[in-house]
């Protein structure tokens, strides 16, 4: 019987199209391009709670590539590899937590650039994806806006 075989190529081929298509989306490009780089805090809540200004200083979020390092006052919040979808309203990012206190789970969250700055919101894990800026007493949002300090420098091209 051929016909599993077709299945499989049919699913493989669209599987492809679609990683090219993500690969070649100039937005897509355009949004993880302005968000390398390093994040100083400029405001955070979490469930509506403002975070205090001596933490809120020493926040600090690194971007390279698809991985973001978050950590407050040296301490690592979390590492997560990310993925963006440009196309939604509000555009959509996904965090799969590589380390820190939610390790091995996903943050489903929105975020938006201005200028120099991006603004995020986060749901717990497990929770849906929030639709908007806000965070709100026992939500189990958090939301934080970031100015860039400096943007990483592109790798070396290999000889």
């Amino acid at each position: 019987m051929k016909t599993p075989h077709l299945a499989l190529s049919a699913v493989l081929a669209v599987f492809t199209l679609s990683t090219t298509l993500a690969a070649d989306d100039p937005a897509l490009k355009k949004d993880l391009a302005q968000l390398q780089g390093e994040w100083a805090m400029v405001s955070g809540s979490a469930d509506g709670m403002e975070m205090p200004e001596a933490l809120r200083q020493t926040a600090q979020r690194v971007c390279k590539g698809e991985e973001t390092t978050v950590t407050v006052g040296g301490q690592l919040i979390m590492k997560a590899k990310f993925t963006l979808d440009p196309a939604k309203k509000p555009k959509a990012i996904d965090y799969d937590v590589l380390d820190g206190p939610t390790k091995g789970m996903k943050h489903l969250g929105i975020y938006e650039f201005e200028g120099e700055t991006v603004k995020f919101c986060f749901a717990a894990p497990g929770d849906e994806r929030p639709a908007e800026f806000v965070s709100k007493a026992g939500d189990r949002r958090t939301t934080s806006v970031w100015k860039r300090v400096k943007e990483v420098a592109a790798e070396p091209a290999k000889k």
